[in-house]
């Protein structure tokens, strides 16, 4: 398999568990960049992400143009184009990010999907902790909510960097910026009594642990796939009717924090997002609620 389409799949994976993005949005993505990676390949003649320079992309938009597209289009491909090479830096397929600097034109954004705090609820009590799965898969959850990290960070999550001592997790995110997450008391205590008590079970060799936090019932690793499958299990288990996925809890997490009072800076911090603009999408989820709540209880709303 050419090197591009073995790194669209991949991407197209990660976008699927990571992300959360639906069937419809997928093969849109998947449409936009063959036709991008063939524009490369085919035209440009080149073989690997590490060759597409800014003016390779420049051509590329140039071309959309004369294709007649709409702006809505075109900010649709940019936006999968911008993913796909952000995806290529970090996995290591090229050393930078080409597209970097190109600007996606500005439409209403899609607030993510976030879950109530009783549903979230309803699904960390799901797990039977009295099985050694059970109690992983607890600590998983426990762990995506308590802490707002990403799936991959999650899967990347190795014993020296949570810390009991001072109730910390240190995560190590995006381009390897590292930030400290607090470890709240029932996420430390399920965390807790899974290294203790299950993770040991699921060792069978200790070389193969990578000393990664979570492993699996062969005693490697849990990968991103896996992750997603849990919280697919216990969303439906716990019979909360919304289409959740990993990153739904990070979304929550950012919400909740906000609707408690918590300041955007320190939100921002705990994420991990490089630009507080990013961090401010979750206000506008925050000022809904706000305005929900005033509907409802103001008494000449």
């Amino acid at each position: 398999m050419p090197l591009f389409d073995s790194i669209l799949l991949s991407f197209l994976q990660f976008l699927e568990i990571e992300k959360g993005l639906s069937t419809n949005t997928l093969e849109s993505y998947k449409n936009d960049l063959e036709r991008y990676i063939s524009f490369l390949t085919h035209i440009l003649k080149l073989d690997e992400p590490a060759a597409v320079s800014f003016n390779h992309i420049e051509e590329y938009l140039t071309e959309m143009g004369a294709m007649g597209l709409s702006p809505r289009s075109i900010a649709r491909n940019i936006s999968a184009l911008r993913g796909f090479h952000e995806f290529c830096q970090l996995e290591g397929f090229s050393p930078a990010d080409p597209s970097e600097i190109i600007e996606t034109p500005k439409f209403t954004q899609k607030l993510p999907d976030v879950l109530l705090i009783e549903e979230v609820a309803q699904i960390l009590e799901a797990p039977e902790k009295e099985t050694a799965a059970g109690l992983r898969d607890a600590a998983i959850l426990e762990t995506l909510y308590g802490s707002g990290m990403r799936v991959s960070e999650l899967v990347d999550l190795q014993l020296s960097q949570v810390i009991f001592e001072i109730d910390f997790i240190r995560v190590i995110g995006k381009g390897n910026k590292e930030r400290l997450v607090p470890l709240g008391d029932i996420n430390k205590e399920v965390l807790s009594d899974y290294l203790n008590i299950a993770r040991p079970l699921f060792i069978k060799n200790p070389t193969h642990t990578k000393n990664k936090v979570f492993l699996n019932q062969r005693g490697k690793p849990l990968t991103r796939m896996s992750v997603w499958n849990i919280v697919q299990k216990y969303t439906t288990l716990a019979g909360v009717d919304k289409h959740v996925y990993p990153h739904a809890f990070r979304h929550s997490f950012a919400t909740h924090l906000l609707e408690g009072g918590a300041d955007l800076r320190v939100v921002q911090e705990l994420l991990g997002h490089s630009s507080i603009m990013t961090t401010e999408i979750y206000t506008h989820i925050d000022r809904n609620y706000l305005h929900q709540t005033y509907k409802s209880f103001h008494p000449r709303s």
